[in-house]
């Protein structure tokens, strides 16, 4: 993590973490490291670049909080099996008023847990979108001949 944040080069970087125990081995090796949420205008300073590395866990930063123009790096710091949970708060910077691209990392060893983690991932996105695709075919033809038959009734009249 430590290479990430510098090849940052000075860009903020938002951490995520999944256990008090990373958590707390994070703030041991960068000790100036904000946890969010834990002053009242951490949103608002993040977003103004004055955070260098904010920590966040999924469940408590993956929802509802607009953080794109704080940063556009992100470090997975251990991985959750929750598909929804990974996307939306890679959504947190990866989302309409972001002007930069956005990079996210991940901390995985090989020969570990990590790697089943991200394929399941892959795997469950995979599927989520081949579901996903079906049901807007699916909807896309059940409303199209509704649609024309309105339409056609309408010339009719």
């Amino acid at each position: 993590m430590e290479e990430m944040i510098q090849e940052a080069a000075g860009q903020p970087v938002l951490v995520a973490y999944n256990y008090q125990s990373d958590l707390a081995l994070i703030k041991v090796r960068f000790p100036k490291a904000e946890l969010i949420g834990h002053a009242a205008d951490t949103i608002d300073r993040w977003n103004t670049g004055k955070i260098p590395l904010l920590l966040a866990h999924p469940a408590s930063a993956g929802h509802g909080l607009n953080l794109q123009s704080g940063g556009n790096i992100i470090v997975w710091f251990g991985l959750n099996w929750s598909l929804e949970l990974y996307q939306q708060f890679n959504a947190r910077l990866h989302r309409q008023g972001q002007t930069r691209p956005v990079f996210i990392h991940h901390l995985v060893m090989n020969d570990s847990i990590d790697l089943t983690v991200l394929e399941a991932l892959e795997n469950k996105h995979i599927t989520q979108k081949a579901l996903l695709d079906a049901l807007k075919k699916d909807i896309s033809g059940r409303l199209a001949p509704d649609l024309n038959l309105k339409l056609r009734g309408k010339q009719n009249e």
